[in-house]
């Protein structure tokens, strides 16, 4: 029978996990509704410059 205690005890996150944590924390990504306002603003702008 699995020790999962001693298993958790054996656990070591990946590093690449690590850095995702990291890259996430540090920037905040973009979601949908920042793209799209994003989008609107260049619209709004190339309007007036026409």
């Amino acid at each position: 029978m699995i020790d999962f205690e001693e298993e958790l005890k054996k656990f070591h996150p990946s590093l690449e996990v690590e850095q995702v944590e990291d890259n996430v924390y540090r920037n905040k990504p973009k979601d949908m509704s920042d793209l799209l306002d994003e989008m609107l603003k260049e619209m709004k702008g190339g309007r007036r410059q026409s």
